[in-house]
């Protein structure tokens, strides 16, 4: 009997990897996918790109936090229910709850895009370009939400390959209708931008029926076999639909809050930002929104890449910890957020240490060749980190039934972020909303830290071990680059799109070997992957 939970840790262990990875890849081929557009997007428009940059950018502000609310956090609390209920063999009760959340789903994405569409005036800042933006953004409300709840119930059984597939299917589409419409418009009709960009944001919508028809392909196929496990259930519970969609909506509230975090504070920016920097900067608003572009549209586009791995290490450890927290194996949840915490710190510091190593090459691959612009990427990469360890520890704390803290920890630091955010804007100007954003989510992610080891007492010693040498790695990795990418410079022009593809695959090749090899050597990752690490150790003759 003392083994049990070794090997209920071995198999929680196995799913948290096998999902991360499916998670992880839908997500990073999709927003890999969603930066590269940028580049040929930018160009069709001309001397106009950073107006449209920067019109895009608020139009999907906006839109995020409607699409947020739509949705209800409705995907993260139906994955965290249905597991919930299977770990107690209730599979019939989380059928029920699924039909159930598809009408309030229905419900939820008819209200959210009338309002949306019928509010665009009010919250378009002023801008009446904006207006048509925002109207265009109201029509995939209509799908996601119906989207997002298919999504959560193949994650309730861990199932993430169909979100993942259905993720990158949905960026495909969306991309080429919106770069085939920002061409027709830009460069064949010669068509006004707001129109072109207006067409870019409505491709939101046919990435949604392109990723609702392919999640309906998965449920078809996976249908008979949860109904054997539905026949098969304990039907121990009765509960009825009302209380059901009660208690749904009320796990659903902090995934509102929560899943808003990154964009409530991008909203501050977006609301502040233009009157506050024309108190130390002479300028236009053409002027403030071209630096407005610079972190909230640029930078961003390119580190919500590297942010993205963390929402699936996110997504991926809800169920999870869920099911471990019903059958109260608290030696089991404790476990999972050690390797979760160290799976973040194993993949997210390299990458965005990596990512701000070739900030020049990268930016100006997809805009253009900008000093401000690489200063503000590289800045970025690192704030990344720290939103990154909040997705992650605000999802654990969700997953183990702890909303209010969480909540609360959420609006501490989104406090801080305003209150500091003047000071912040008056000492470093452009940078100032990025480190009011950095420290602002730092002791949110601190309260939220502590008060897991608080309650279950994780091994702080050997996550600080394994932090402090992932870091010692990655900046090796850095050092390496910025010395590799100097030399290069010698002899490429840095500001050549092509010569700095040139660069970047270089760079970034020998960055990941070297990284790879100082984790092999050390045997860093085999406490995470086991076996797996090992082989592949064994292969490369590493000793």
């Amino acid at each position: 009997m003392a083994k049990q939970p070794e090997e209920n840790t071995a198999t929680s262990k196995e799913k948290m990897l096998r999902g991360s990875a499916w998670m992880t890849a839908g997500s990073m081929f999709s927003r890999v996918l969603g930066a590269l557009y940028v580049i040929p997007w930018m160009m069709w428009f001309g001397r106009e790109r950073g107006q449209a940059n920067a019109l895009f950018a608020i139009g999907y502000n906006i839109y995020s936090v409607f699409l947020i609310i739509s949705t209800a956090g409705i995907p993260g609390a139906v994955a965290k229910q249905v597991s919930h209920y299977n770990a107690m063999n209730e599979y019939k009760t989380g059928h029920k709850l699924f039909r159930s959340g598809m009408y309030l789903m229905v419900f939820m994405g008819v209200v959210s895009a009338a309002a949306l569409y019928l509010l665009a005036p009010v919250i378009s800042t002023g801008d009446k370009d904006a207006i048509p933006v925002i109207r265009s953004l109201a029509w995939p409300l209509l799908v996601i939400p119906m989207m997002s709840l298919l999504r959560g119930f193949f994650q309730g059984y861990q199932d993430m390959a169909p979100s993942a597939v259905s993720q990158f299917i949905e960026q495909v589409a969306r991309v080429i209708y919106m770069l085939a419409a920002t061409y027709w418009i830009m460069q064949v009709v010669h068509g006004n931008y707001v129109t072109a960009v207006a067409h870019s944001t409505f491709a939101a919508f046919i990435g949604a029926i392109a990723s609702l028809l392919i999640l309906a392909w998965y449920y078809a196929r996976k249908r008979k076999e949860w109904d054997v496990l539905a026949e098969n259930s304990a039907n121990e519970l009765n509960i009825s639909t009302r209380d059901m969609l009660l208690e749904m909506v009320r796990q659903a509230i902090p995934f509102i809050i929560l899943d808003a975090g990154i964009v409530l504070f991008s909203l501050v920016d977006q609301y502040t930002f233009f009157n506050m920097i024309d108190d130390f900067v002479v300028g236009t608003r053409a002027t403030f929104n071209g630096l407005y572009a610079l972190f909230a549209f640029n930078a961003n586009k390119l580190i919500m890449i590297i942010v993205s791995l963390a929402a699936s290490m996110a997504v991926t450890s809800i169920p999870l910890l869920s099911e471990a927290y019903t059958k109260r194996d608290f030696h089991d949840v404790r476990d999972q957020v050690d390797n979760m915490i160290e799976l973040f710190f194993f993949i997210m510091i390299p990458a965005a240490i990596g990512m701000a190593a070739v900030a020049k090459p990268l930016y100006t691959i997809f805009y253009g060749y900008d000093f401000t612009g690489t200063l503000v990427l590289e800045f970025s990469a690192y704030t990344s980190i720290v939103l990154g360890l909040f997705t992650v520890l605000a999802a654990m704390l969700q997953g183990l039934y702890q909303n209010r803290l969480a909540i609360a920890y959420f609006v501490v630091g989104l406090v801080v972020k305003i209150v500091i955010q003047y000071p912040m804007i008056y000492l470093f100007k452009v940078f100032g909303p990025l480190v009011a954003t950095a420290i602002a989510f730092m002791v949110t992610s601190y309260l939220m830290m502590n008060s897991l080891n608080n309650m279950f007492h994780l091994k702080v010693a050997e996550i600080v071990k394994f932090f402090s040498e992932t870091l010692l790695f990655a900046l090796v990795m850095y050092a390496v680059c910025i010395g590799l990418q100097q030399v290069l410079y010698l002899f490429l022009n840095p500001a050549s799109r092509v010569q700095s593809m040139l660069v970047i695959v270089i760079v970034a090749s020998v960055g990941a070997a070297l990284y790879g090899y100082l984790v092999l050597k050390s045997r860093l990752g085999d406490q995470l992957l086991g076996s797996r690490i090992a082989g592949l150790r064994r292969r490369l003759r590493i000793k």
